[in-house]
């Protein structure tokens, strides 16, 4: 059976309502696209893979990536795009452990873009556009910012990679001015 982004985006809104949610679900595609882009793989099935990642999350957060599993065997998605899911939550509610690139940048980007939103939104200008770095490391380190996103997780992604956190910092900026004005991020 063939499955296409519209498919996953209507399989997302079934079972998430939060905008947030939505919005995250669209960074990360973003990313998984582009990095599949500079990586020479398909964007598309990869944008998939991040559009789909957190389907369980809102409800079903006490048992994330185990209900993706059950949610996407049974609409008959392929065990590759299942495999992916549940990976990313690899350590934290699953023992799948990320194997191909394309799972390793999925579990690098997803807490990474919550902190380059997090960033965004405090700064004046409110837009990705004008982001650096600089600015995203300088938060880093901020422990009581952002205290949900666990940045060993980020830095354990950028190594399974093969790159610095702060390349990776970098690559997931630019996917994510692909998509600000979507994502919310393209200022005010």
């Amino acid at each position: 059976m063939e499955f296409n982004r519209d498919d996953a985006l209507t399989l997302f809104r079934e079972y998430n309502k939060s905008e947030s949610l939505y919005t995250h679900a669209l960074s990360v595609e973003a990313v998984m696209r582009y990095a599949a882009s500079q990586r020479s793989h398909d964007p598309d099935f990869w944008g998939i893979v991040g559009l789909l990642h957190d389907i369980d999350y809102e409800m079903y957060p006490d048992e994330h990536c185990i209900k993706a599993a059950e949610i996407l065997k049974e609409r008959e998605w392929p065990d590759d795009v299942i495999h992916a899911v549940v990976s990313h939550g690899w350590g934290i509610c699953s023992e799948v452990e990320p194997e191909h690139e394309m799972e390793k940048v999925l579990y690098a980007c997803d807490e990474l873009t919550g902190l380059i939103t997090a960033t965004v939104l405090v700064r004046p200008s409110k837009s990705i556009m004008d982001l650096g770095v600089k600015s995203v490391k300088k938060k880093w380190k901020a422990k009581g910012f952002s205290a949900g996103v666990d940045r060993s997780i980020i830095e354990k992604g950028a190594g399974m990679l093969g790159m610095e956190t702060g390349e990776l910092i970098a690559m997931t900026i630019e996917a994510m001015k692909e998509v600000a004005p979507e994502i919310g991020l393209a200022g005010e």
